[in-house]
């Protein structure tokens, strides 16, 4: 079983649907501009970038790896 869950997150195959990737779109978005605004406040403003990038990066690949570890748990 472990073995299958790493080829699964390092394969990075699609295990989202299209309405989890269009909301990551708009929450990674969101995030984003929450960051763009907060110039005055640099602690909120770095975590808002992270997870931003990290929404955009599973709305780009169409993966969740949280997802499929709880999937395969």
């Amino acid at each position: 079983m472990a073995n299958r869950m790493v080829r699964d997150v390092v394969r990075l195959h699609t295990n989202l649907t299209t309405t989890q990737r269009a909301a990551s779109l708009v929450l990674g978005l969101g995030l984003a501009a929450v960051a763009a605004r907060a110039a005055h406040d640099k602690l909120l403003r770095l975590p808002a970038l992270v997870a931003g990038a990290a929404l955009a990066m599973r709305r780009a690949t169409g993966h969740c790896s949280m997802k499929a570890i709880l999937h395969h748990g």
